[in-house]
């Protein structure tokens, strides 16, 4: 084990003590505090995010400066919120409010599972969180990490909700046998694919994006609901918003035409990255396989 990987863990079992045993509030204010840190501190990858942030907003060196630290603010936030799962337990129904609920229970109403379309977006573990909390049969792809410690917290956390974790790299005999069981499974699309994806555009510039779920939709018949959770100024609270199941792409039904079904998920995730882009992950070399941008 490397002396970073234990770095990190130790702080961020310490994190964890501490922000169980405090206020909701505190424990949140803190986390953004150590966003910030990390922020100050990351001095070459708070550039390289901040040229990705000027390249695909088109905006100035001094507005991409202020999103980008936003962006640091709400991972920390996040993972102080995260970290208390299995202290606030259905206590999360505090702090999000749920609009379109009635897409989902209309999506998993025909008995062909829903994939949850997602991004690296506000605290996108609070949507499959507060969902399982409300009864709906929630699963994640992917929790693996270079430290299986931390791998195996983000299983814990996670199910200290109700939220089923699958394995990374898209397990899709589990994907599948979810999805015909009826239940919904959480996709954050916004990952680059290398070269096992289908290159379309993404926030306007070409990118290698995972085809699989579009392909398990058409298959299986699943609906692919998008969703994106916005938190609120006040810095507790959010707003989940439930869109309705994605239609026709390319003229055809979703999914018939990959490469079109893909540019309808990459068009939604960017539509609300560019409304509120303080809450997308602007760290992640999103087009490193097509521009190099690592």
């Amino acid at each position: 084990m490397k002396l970073s990987q234990n770095a990190t863990w130790f702080t961020l079992k310490g994190f964890r003590w501490i922000v169980n045993r405090a206020s909701h509030s505190f424990s949140v204010k803190l986390g953004e505090w150590i966003g910030l840190l990390v922020w100050l501190f990351s001095p070459s990858r708070v550039d390289r995010a901040e040229a990705r942030c000027v390249k695909v907003l088109q905006v100035g060196v001094t507005t991409a400066r202020s999103i980008v630290k936003e962006s640091y603010r709400n991972l920390g936030r996040g993972l102080a919120e995260v970290l208390r799962l299995p202290t606030l337990g259905s206590g999360i129904m505090n702090y999000v409010e749920i609009h379109g609920e009635e897409n989902l229970r209309e999506a998993l109403s025909k008995g062909k599972g829903v994939i949850c379309l997602g991004a690296h977006f506000g605290n996108w573990e609070y949507s499959a969180a507060v969902l399982a909390v409300k009864g709906y049969p929630m699963n994640a792809i992917g929790a693996d990490q270079r430290d299986p410690r931390i791998t195996n917290l983000v299983v814990s956390l996670r199910s200290a909700c109700g939220v089923k974790t699958m394995s990374k790299g898209f397990d899709l005999k589990g994907a599948i046998r979810c999805l015909r069981d009826g239940e919904a499974l959480g996709v954050l699309l916004d990952q680059d694919f290398g070269g096992n994806g289908m290159v379309v555009p993404f926030m306007g510039i070409p990118a290698s994006t995972p085809f699989g779920p579009v392909k398990m939709a058409d298959r299986i018949g699943s609906s692919v609901v998008p969703m994106f959770i916005v938190r609120r100024p006040d810095g507790i609270h959010h707003d989940l918003y439930i869109q309705p199941a994605l239609g026709e792409a390319g003229g055809l039904p979703f999914g018939k035409d990959v490469e079109a079904s893909l540019e309808l998920c990459n068009d939604t995730m960017s539509e609300w990255i560019t409304r509120y882009p303080g809450h997308w992950m602007w760290l992640y070399p999103r087009w490193a396989s097509t521009t190099g941008d690592r």
